[in-house]
């Protein structure tokens, strides 16, 4: 095990944030709003000078509409409006400006960020390194192992396997079954219904997964929880639709990445940056303020 620790951002949450909290009339030269882009670029500023890292990734969601699980179940996600166009511009600069910092990002059409960031989490945690998990999506915390932290940095929560634990009631390794279960409304996953998540997780305590719950669904009747042979019957009712909720909950950990790939922060690339700041009409205090952090 090393000491160097392996931060893998979920950086869409943090660009979607800044587009609905800095003002829409922040633009540049041309016009164009660059709102998301000034809010996610003070994240990315803030985050390097507390963090320092060596190794960093960032990991953006491609597309709503070609994910793998799409063609599992055309309902996933069908609740949420695709990005205006406006705003898939801005997601293109950022992805520019953390080229530029010397920062590894990457998405990819068929998968999600979460997929990107369980495959990376796998890679490096095999080469020894803890994981550092920045994010503020709960289904990421079924990623954590020993040693890694699930970290919401707007917040300051820093949560370790214990935490999780105590938070959902179920171990990490199990949140995808909860899931599946009790259901995930942002993800239009219905799970079973009238099963929420603090039930989920007393089935989970019992059964160590949802397949050890449907193979023994015949004692769920007999458990001292309220309304047990309604649960039982519910389960049975869905045992299929669980399954298959379960493959949308599971994140991915077996993308195709290069062996040779590097996360480690690279020199930047101070004229492309320079391009950038003029592109997004930075001022001489963010201009300074980035190029001060990099000197250093």
């Amino acid at each position: 095990m090393t000491s160097e620790k392996v931060y893998l951002i979920d950086s869409s949450i943090y660009v979607f944030r800044a587009w609905f909290t800095v003002p829409d009339d922040v633009v540049n030269g041309e016009n164009e709003p660059v709102n998301a882009v000034y809010g996610f670029a003070d994240f990315v500023y803030q985050f390097l000078r507390q963090t320092r890292p060596q190794y960093i990734a960032f990991a953006f969601d491609d597309s709503l509409r070609t994910s793998f699980r799409n063609q599992l179940y055309p309902e996933y996600k069908a609740n949420r409006e695709p990005a205006p166009e406006e705003l898939k511009r801005q997601f293109a600069y950022c992805r520019q400006f953390l080229q530029a910092l010397g920062l590894f990002e990457t998405a990819r059409p068929r998968f999600e960020a979460d997929d990107i960031i369980g495959t990376l989490a796998k890679h490096m945690r095999e080469r020894g390194h803890p994981i550092t998990i920045v994010t503020s999506d709960k289904d990421l915390a079924q990623l954590i192992f020993e040693n890694d932290i699930l970290w919401n940095f707007a917040k300051g929560q820093r949560h370790s396997i214990p935490q999780i634990r105590q938070q959902f009631g179920v171990y990490p390794s199990q949140i995808a079954d909860q899931l599946a279960i009790a259901g995930d409304k942002t993800d239009n996953i219905h799970g079973a219904p009238g099963i929420g998540m603090a039930t989920a997780a007393k089935l989970l305590n019992r059964f160590s997964s949802l397949e050890d719950l449907l193979a023994n669904c015949s004692e769920i009747g007999s458990m001292k929880i309220r309304g047990a042979k309604r649960i039982q019957g519910l389960i049975e009712n869905h045992r299929e639709n669980l399954l298959l909720y379960k493959k949308l909950t599971t994140i991915r950990c077996d993308i195709e990445f290069p062996d040779a790939i590097s996360l480690r922060w690279k020199s930047p690339d101070i004229p492309a940056l320079e391009e950038l700041f003029d592109k997004f009409g930075f001022g001489n205090f963010r201009r300074e303020r980035w190029l001060d952090m990099l000197r250093a």
